[in-house]
């Protein structure tokens, strides 16, 4: 690593910040605002101040995997859940006729409501400064971060660094054949902070994504379209909302068709992504929609949604057909789509190629392994999509203070959050495609339900001095009511033949055979909590939305659940096994010649996060937990009774 040990001089210098953030994304600002809360001076910094949290793609946020991040940063004090709900347009609760694992809430969001909400959260916020300019070096002194120096000459001094530069690293834009320098907003990138990384010997690499058009609400004939409702029973994002908007705005579909894919494949030379103009890597889950009629060949069709960007603007959001495809094009096969055929483009779609820095170079804090006190968060870390950006700003500004206080960082589980399951697969398995959340990355999918994420993690996020008294009481409201609950419906007991048979009959259950106690009635598909409780003619009390729901899929899956919870406790006594940071990997000869340069270069804290790893095999990690247990031997080979476990015996190189 190259380190610059120039100090910052005193001319042009800022007083000293506990905390920087660089970006003011979603990342950013959940970062700047977890730090701040935590106590550190913080400085805040934005190539401009009118894209604070802005939504530079679509205007939604949620979906399977990327909901529960948001509950999450609700459970763990985070400020977009809060944000969001105050700016709902529409919300549903997405998968309700699956099981409660991959149920999640979606909504549309005002964009500009929630910019304007957000920009005011980080002005308010005490201890937090923000400033437009640009960041242009990071200054290191010896093996840790003495500053930033920006593009105004400005210099300023700080402990900790976090950089949440989202695309807006040294990126590119496409339209076509045409391509220039600029990123989202037309704003100038940053190229010389690229360079400053790479002199820290952080190694960078390329993504490719893209947006769709935005066209007028006036040009876009609604009869022809499919309304999408929002639905009124959905609760918001935060435990402190109080539930949906009454009235909510609609999204409509429509879909492509052979014609639309005719014009999209005559001009396929004039798409970047196939002409060799863009050389990253897109987004697998979220392809444009050249890439869909190629990958998609047999699909005469595909479906858009369209989106409003705002309660009260003209501009609406084509999601589904994302493209890099010239502006005249993409209106010649916007025409041809039902509901479209007049259709006027506002903004044309664009591709953008950006840098990023691949995860394997991060230790599980976000802080970077060859810089004290660097952290990076969001899609710098080669992810796509606000909640993943938000949910690593947040623990990128919680374990920043945590650094500053010499204290243990929060590192979550897998078997704790998805958040978890998010980070533990960056900094394990690298990032090839710009990564992105779903239910199916979790191994604990029944354990990890966007209903509970406040039972899981408000209690962390309360030690750490996060979350705030109006929280933490709705959350322990929540948590006792459940608990007096399921211990009140376990003793109540119903024998055959009594009063409970016609409230059967109405819900068409069998009768019972022998004594049950009223959670295993509940328990049964038909019978569900609140017809139970109309049965006995008590009420719910005014509780947070989602606590009926919660109860109701802890009684319902309590075996299921309770599996899981032994899986955990099984797998932990092994996968928390911790790997010494200075454990020399050199020596450990018996271990695969591949297996040791993964295991050098990514450095696993536990046999969990290195049996995870590429190239890293059962036998590999045998020998590993071998050595940790007897560290003489790592001075000879490895013996299993009366056999010399040795390379050659084992096929290994």
């Amino acid at each position: 690593m190259k380190k610059n040990t120039k100090t910052l001089s005193a001319e042009n210098s800022y007083d000293h910040f506990d905390v920087i953030v660089i970006g003011a994304g979603h990342a950013g600002c959940e970062a700047a605002l977890a730090a701040s809360r935590l106590g550190c001076r913080t400085l805040l910094l934005s190539l401009n101040l009118d894209m604070v949290a802005f939504m530079a793609c679509n205007p939604s946020l949620g979906g399977p995997g990327k909901g529960h991040l948001v509950r999450e940063i609700d459970a763990l004090g985070g400020e977009m859940p809060r944000v969001a709900d105050k700016n709902l347009l529409q919300v549903r609760l997405l998968n309700t006729g699956k099981g409660p694992a991959v149920q999640a809430l979606r909504a549309q969001i005002d964009k500009w409501g929630y910019q304007r909400t957000m920009r005011l959260a980080l002005e308010n916020e005490p201890g937090l400064t923000i400033r437009e300019d640009m960041a242009e070096e990071i200054r290191v002194n010896k093996d840790s971060i003495s500053g930033v120096i920006g593009r105004s000459g400005a210099i300023y001094p700080a402990k900790t660094v976090i950089i949440c530069s989202g695309v807006y690293l040294a990126s590119e834009l496409f339209l076509g054949h045409i391509h220039y320098t600029a990123a989202p907003g037309s704003i100038t990138p940053s190229f010389n902070l690229s360079r400053s990384l790479q002199d820290l010997g952080i190694t960078l690499d390329r993504f490719k994504t893209g947006t769709p058009p935005r066209v007028y609400r006036r040009s876009v004939d609604f009869s022809a379209l499919i309304p999408v409702y929002g639905d009124p029973e959905a609760p918001g994002f935060s435990i402190t909302c109080k539930g949906a908007p009454a009235e909510q705005i609609p999204c409509w579909m429509t879909h492509t068709n052979p014609a639309t894919h005719k014009i999209i494949r005559q001009n396929f030379s004039q798409a970047p992504i196939y002409s060799g103009l863009i050389k990253g890597a897109g987004p697998r889950y979220c392809p444009s929609i050249e890439d869909k009629i190629v990958r998609f060949a047999d699909r005469d069709r595909h479906p858009i949604f369209i989106e409003p960007e705002g309660a009260d603007i003209d501009e609406l959001y084509l999601q589904g057909i994302s493209t890099g495809l010239p502006p005249d094009i993409q209106q010649s096969f916007l025409s041809t789509i039902e509901g479209l055929e007049n259709v006027e483009i506002m903004r044309p779609a664009y591709a953008i190629e950006y840098d990023y820095a691949p995860p394997t170079q991060l230790k599980n804090s976000l802080e970077t392994k060859n810089v004290e006190g660097l952290f990076f968060a969001g899609q710098i870390n080669g992810t796509t999509g606000y909640e993943e950006a938000a949910a690593q700003g947040l623990i990128a500004g919680i374990n920043a203070a945590q650094y500053l206080k010499k204290e243990e960082p929060l590192i979550l589980k897998r078997s704790e959050a998805y958040i978890g399951v998010m980070i533990d697969d960056l900094v394990t398995r690298g990032a090839r495609e710009p990564y992105r959340i779903f239910t199916s990355r979790g191994e604990y999918r029944l354990l990890l339900r966007q209903d509970n994420a406040d039972l899981r993690l408000t209690e962390k996020s309360r030690l750490l001095g996060l979350v705030d008294e109006e929280r933490y009481q709705l959350h322990l409201a929540k948590k006792l009511f459940i608990e007096s609950e399921l211990e009140r419906l376990g003793k109540i007991r119903h024998n055959p033949g009594s009063d409970i048979e016609e409230f059967l009959i109405e819900n068409k259950s069998s009768s019972p055979k022998q004594p049950l106690s009223a959670l295993e009635l509940i328990r049964r598909p038909e019978i569900s909590y609140t017809a139970y409780l109309r049965w006995e003619n008590r009420s719910v009390p005014d509780l947070p939305r989602g606590t009926v729901d919660e109860l109701e899929n802890q009684i319902k899956y309590a075996g299921y659940i309770a599996k899981q919870g032994i899986m955990v406790e099984k797998t932990a006594r092994l996968h928390d096994k911790p790997i010494p940071e200075n454990f020399d990997y050199r020596k450990a000869k018996n271990i695969s010649r591949e297996a040791r340069q993964k295991l050098e270069m990514i450095r696993p804290s536990t046999i969990g996060q290195a049996s995870r790893m590429e190239g890293v095999t059962p036998a590999d990690l045998s020998v590993l937990i071998l050595y940790l247990e007897r560290p003489e031997i790592l001075e000879g080979p490895v013996k299993n009774g009366s056999k010399t476990i040795n390379n050659e015996e084992n096929g290994i190189e």
